[in-house]
């Protein structure tokens, strides 16, 4: 008896085990013929090979999912009405099951940022109000906000608030509060990819050639800090007026009675007023006070100077500022710092100390050319005062040409703007014809006043 049911067991096993073998030889067989249509955009032929292997072995190979990203994308494209709809769907099940079974690929964020991505581009064929798309959005938000990095999607679900408020569905709080949000995610990827791509750029500076990998990563971090630069520049736009003076105050002041011991949320009022230069408010001045009070920060010294800068007390201010710059530790964000105080020397006409405050911002994170371009402007504005003849005083441009130069080459977001300002800059200092009467070509000109650099003028 013993024999017989070993037996039959035996039997089971290599019935189970050829069963799995032959679908395995099937899946093999079927993934190659649906890849090869994908690869000849044949994507109704690839169709049901697809569908058959993605249902029979569905953590098989990953081609699965990137091919059947182009599949679904195609039969979306080509087809309408209830059967557009279900392949529609079909792709957002379709990155869910990604995420199931092959989780190194996708995080959750990645999978349901793509999902309400989708749903907004196909809003109307879904029947989906724009409160539910955005809900979509702030599910990704809410579930895994660390891993919400699509730029297209953060200026999405931000545009989303814009109209529901726009549409009175939403209150000026929680649109401002989602401003904050969406900013401070934009602001933090770029923390980390501007950090990423600094590394890169001091091992160019230090003169090693970089690896192909190491320079198909540097295009991959300079692509999205472009990015995250166009988005944040829309953000604003979508913003616009609706953040303005007239509109913060009596809100912020409504509710600062609930807030004055939420550092988060005193410092988000402080922080937009500060940027919609609504500083000269009484409310601004009670705002930084408390946010100083409950918790000392850099954010909170910053704005203390801010104040300090408006009553006409710049030494006093500029203690401030120095202060949030020893209590900021983060690279970036101390970087910005010394940028920020830089540019209020800069309007004050502090020229040579503001470019002290550039330079160090430039030393933190080397890979914003911003400072490059406002030491090039501060040079080319000093013209006059810091030539010692009509040549010279042209001279000074040449600098300024060279510094708009190096902001391009490190900073992938002011290429174009960089290099028309460099060329600008040149097409003001002396030309050839000018260097032929001096007869000084490739003399060395020293520049006085607070530039004190010295230029090289071109060979003939």
């Amino acid at each position: 008896m013993k024999m017989k049911v070993t037996l039959v067991v035996a039997m089971l096993c290599l019935g189970l085990t050829q069963g799995f073998a032959q679908s395995q030889e099937e899946c093999t067989t079927k993934l190659s013929i649906f890849h090869e249509y994908v690869k000849a955009k044949n994507y109704d032929a690839a169709y049901t090979p697809w569908m058959e292997v993605r249902n029979a072995c569905p953590k098989f190979n990953k081609a699965i999912i990137i091919d059947g990203e182009k599949i679904l994308d195609y039969k979306i494209e080509n087809s309408t009405g209830a059967e557009k709809k279900a392949y529609i769907e079909d792709l957002m099940k379709l990155w869910d099951e990604e995420f199931t079974n092959f989780p190194g690929r996708t995080t959750q964020g990645e999978v349901l940022v793509n999902q309400a991505q989708l749903m907004y581009d196909n809003k109307a064929d879904l029947g989906l109000s724009d409160l539910e798309v955005y809900n979509a959005f702030d599910k990704a938000y809410t579930t895994d906000a660390a891993n919400f990095k699509s730029p297209k999607g953060l200026y999405t679900y931000f545009s989303l608030m814009v109209d529901l408020y726009d549409a009175k569905q939403k209150t000026a709080q929680d649109l401002f509060n989602k401003y904050d949000d969406v900013v401070d995610r934009v602001d933090t990827e770029v923390g980390i990819f501007s950090e990423d791509l600094n590394k890169l750029i001091a091992k160019e500076e230090a003169g090693t050639a970089l690896k192909s990998k190491e320079i198909s990563y540097k295009k991959r971090y300079e692509s999205y800090l472009k990015a995250y630069d166009q988005i944040g520049g829309s953000i604003d736009g979508k913003l616009g007026e609706r953040a303005n003076c007239e509109n913060l105050i009596p809100l912020y002041e409504k509710d600062f009675e609930a807030n004055k011991t939420d550092a988060v949320w005193l410092q988000r009022a402080a922080g937009k007023m500060s940027e919609k230069e609504c500083t000269s408010d009484p409310l601004f001045f009670k705002l930084v006070n408390a946010y100083h009070d409950l918790k000392p920060s850099a954010n909170s010294a910053y704005y203390l100077g801010i104040l300090k800068d408006k009553e006409n007390k710049s030494s006093e201010a500029l203690k401030y500022y120095e202060q949030a710059l020893s209590l900021e530790t983060d690279s970036y964000k101390k970087a910005k710092l010394y940028s920020k105080i830089g540019d209020k020397l800069k309007r004050s006409g502090a020229y040579s100390k503001a470019r002290n405050y550039y330079r160090q911002a430039l030393t933190l994170n080397p890979s914003n050319g911003r400072p490059h371009l406002q030491i090039a402007s501060m040079y080319a504005a000093s013209a006059n005062d810091c030539g010692d003849s009509t040549f010279n005083k042209r001279a000074v441009f040449w600098l300024a040409a060279d510094e708009a130069s190096k902001a391009g080459r490190v900073d992938p977001t002011l290429k174009s703007h960089a290099s028309q300002s460099a060329t600008s800059y040149r097409a003001s200092a002396p030309q050839k014809a000018d260097i032929f009467s001096e007869g000084n070509g490739g003399q060395t000109i020293k520049i006085g006043c607070w530039i004190g650099a010295s230029v090289t003028v071109p060979n003939l």
